[in-house]
């Protein structure tokens, strides 16, 4: 179980002129399934063969991919100066999860796998030390829960514009709008558009979630200066 945290998650959206950020991890393949006598949360090392007798691919069972991915915000010092103001998984299958950004997640992936199939059998995790919750499914779409006047941003390789996130996030047109970063967690496939503003590339390569991620904040704590 993760450490203590301070304060609840908020059901409201994050406030709006605040120059906060907000991310959302896409259609992270985080599944539950009976293996034998538990419950487990899939995944392409431990289930190949299950996955494959239930028709399935393994290749795209990767809950690693989110769990770096979260760790990577988590740690940032973009968090750490508090402006993260929101953080929220959507599953491949369809489910929201919000994630308090105080929250200490399992540092091995085998403490994080344990943790995701209690959250999605419980549907809330609370402290341990106090009756506040880390993390909770949450009804969806994802975008009652951004302020109204956010940008909202998603990444892809195949994007057309190409950018330097330290250059892109100076655009004196954003101002203190909040900004909201869609991040695909998957191994293969693409993020739903339907609710972004406008797609970027942040690399003549492909990059990793993780790594995507590295960019993105570090460019953010250099625009407000946090070290």
């Amino acid at each position: 179980m993760p450490g203590g945290l301070e304060q609840d998650v908020d059901e409201q959206p994050a406030g709006s002129g605040q120059g906060g950020v907000i991310f959302v991890l896409e259609n992270a393949n985080l599944e539950t399934a009976k293996v034998g006598k538990n419950y487990e949360l899939l995944n392409c090392d431990d289930h190949a063969n299950f996955l494959r007798r239930h028709g399935k691919d393994p290749a795209l069972h990767r809950p690693d991919i989110c769990h770096q991915a979260l760790l990577t915000i988590l740690d940032s010092p973009l968090n750490k100066a508090g402006k993260l103001k929101a953080l929220y998984v959507h599953t491949a299958k369809n489910v929201l999860i919000q994630i308090n950004p105080q929250v200490r997640l399992p540092r091995t992936f085998r403490r994080f796998c344990g943790l995701m199939v209690q959250l999605l059998q419980k549907l809330s995790i609370r402290a341990t030390n106090g009756p506040d919750k880390l993390l909770k499914v949450v009804k969806g779409p994802v975008t009652k829960y951004f302020p109204p006047d956010a940008h909202r941003i998603g990444f892809s390789h195949s994007a057309k514009t190409l950018v330097a996130m330290q250059e892109w996030v100076q655009r004196p047109e954003l101002g203190e709008r909040p900004l909201v970063f869609v991040v695909g967690a998957f191994a293969h496939g693409k993020i739903d558009d339907s609710y972004v503003d406008e797609y970027i590339s942040l690399s003549q390569f492909p990059l990793s979630a993780a790594y995507a991620l590295c960019r993105i904040t570090n460019a953010l704590e250099q625009k407000w200066g946090i070290v």
